[in-house]
């Protein structure tokens, strides 16, 4: 692995969080799958093309684009071990021969120069502690006139997983959501601010549009609210009470989601930004 200089996010996706997302690849493509054709669609991948996939966890976009992509191949790059192992494991058993995996830190890796047609991204690039000098690394790895396309979470309002676990405030420890306070998800939340961050990166031809999904987070509310509690940010809440606290939100929370049940599934909606922008030729 090349260097590192987001030590903060590489701790915690070597950590509880990765192997999380790792052993629950699946759900999680559930839940965020129907980005993946807006996505793969914005970043124009074509036959023979060399394409870049920031922060591409468990794989499923990289494999995605590997297979539009044809003679072409896919690169998928991340922090996280547990979920390169689990990326190339899914590579193997799909039998996507056109797909390498490297852990790295996007903002600092060695990319060969002028490298890739597309770079694409979902929900892997608002964990930048320099999203500037990252964006920027990518942009030096695309060839002049390379696209890039990346959906990144956007406003907190409009998703309702978020919306069920506000409903925990005065049990849990919930603050509030959507402060762009330093790398994390709501940290490319504004339009402003991605046009600011990707025009000093060196990027022109900058849109980003509001884009929202229905995911399914669980086959019930009972599975649902597990899953998100379960998960990094919901087990942080959780430890910070004591045990009957803590099953008393998760049977808050089950209730909560059982008005989103519908056939054999909870389903949520999530909203965000598809971006794009292209590297000047």
């Amino acid at each position: 692995m090349q260097h590192i200089v987001n030590t903060d996010q590489a701790r915690a996706w070597n950590g509880y969080e990765g192997t999380h997302w790792a052993r629950n690849h699946d759900r999680w493509n559930a839940v965020n799958e129907h980005f993946d054709a807006p996505l793969l669609a914005a970043a124009a991948i074509q036959e023979g093309d060399r394409v870049l996939d920031i922060g591409c966890g468990a794989g499923q976009t990289t494999r995605l684009a590997a297979r539009r992509a044809g003679s072409g191949r896919a690169t998928g790059v991340d922090l996280s071990a547990p979920m390169l192992e689990r990326a190339r494991a899914c590579a193997l058993h799909e039998g996507v021969g056109n797909v390498t995996f490297e852990q790295g830190d996007a903002q600092v890796h060695t990319f060969e120069p002028d490298s890739f047609d597309a770079a694409i991204s979902r929900f892997g690039v608002m964990f930048f502690a320099d999203p500037v000098a990252a964006f920027a690394t990518v942009g030096r790895a695309l060839r002049p006139g390379g696209r890039l396309a990346f959906v990144c979470t956007a406003d907190p309002g409009r998703n309702e997983w978020l919306q069920a676990l506000g409903a925990l405030r005065g049990i849990l420890p919930v603050g509030d959501f959507g402060t762009p306070d330093g790398p994390g998800m709501f940290s490319l939340a504004d339009p402003d601010r991605i046009r600011e961050v990707l025009s000093t990166a060196g990027y022109g031809r900058i849109g980003a549009a509001r884009l929202e999904v229905r995911g399914s987070w669980g086959r019930d509310a009972d599975e649902a609210a597990s899953f998100l509690l379960d998960s990094g940010p919901g087990r942080h809440l959780t430890g910070q009470v004591d045990a009957p606290t803590a099953a008393h939100a998760r049977r808050v929370l089950r209730d909560r989601l059982r008005a989103h049940e519908e056939h054999g599934a909870v389903r949520l909606r999530s909203a965000a930004l598809l971006v794009t922008a292209v590297r000047p030729g």
